[in-house]
């Protein structure tokens, strides 16, 4: 059951970033083409003016009807709080694959003995960080005016900045079971070359011994 829950929440994860990223380029983009679109119609229109060119003047001023007619102020505020909410899944994502920047140079010079409690000491060290800051994100968002919304979206405050709390406490979640699972099997996640790779603990076997020949 535990293992399928497991699952349930990775493959959830997942599928949150991907959605999140996939909507905030779409978003972006139209934004772009509308914009730009826009503007640039005006430019072909005065230029086909000057020219003689009516039908083209013609449709570039249908063009540059029809697209201020569409309102889409709201875009890169939509598109700004996706890419938040995505980072900051993205952020637990990366500590469950191992992909975040670390300098474990000395710890990979360290016995497999030694090298256990240091890192168990940093997975502590971030599942606590996390959750404090899951837990100030938590009071934030509580303390937040219910009548308080988003300039263009008209969202409450309340649901965009809750991305905070629960992004933070799944990164804390997230070190706890790397945590778990290293003491358990010994293994550590990082991304390699190959997509999610386990890395098992140096284990040094001692040489063997050459009896003299007799």
């Amino acid at each position: 059951m535990l293992n399928l829950l497991d699952r349930i929440l990775d493959r959830l994860e997942e599928w949150i970033i991907c959605l999140l990223i996939a909507a905030a380029t779409i978003v972006t983009f139209v934004a772009v083409v509308h914009r730009y679109g826009a503007s640039n119609s005006v430019t072909v229109a005065n230029w086909a003016n000057g020219h003689g060119l009516v039908w083209v003047a013609l449709v570039a001023d249908w063009v540059y009807v029809t697209l201020t007619a569409i309102n889409l102020s709201w875009a890169q505020e939509l598109a700004t709080y996706m890419f938040v909410w995505m980072a900051k899944f993205g952020a637990a994502l990366g500590v469950r694959t191992g992909i975040h920047v670390g300098v474990d140079v000395f710890v990979k010079q360290l016995s497999p003995t030694a090298r256990r409690p240091v890192i168990v000491f940093a997975t502590l060290c971030g599942a606590l960080f996390t959750g404090v800051i899951g837990t100030l994100g938590a009071i934030y968002v509580y303390e937040l005016d219910p009548d308080q919304v988003s300039p263009e979206l008209e969202w409450p405050s309340w649901m965009i900045y809750l991305c905070i709390p629960l992004g933070s406490y799944l990164m804390s979640f997230r070190f706890l079971q790397v945590m778990w699972r290293y003491l358990k099997t010994g293994y550590t996640p990082h991304a390699g070359h190959h997509g999610l790779e386990y890395e098992a603990p140096v284990v040094t076997t001692p040489a063997p011994v050459i009896e003299p020949a007799r």
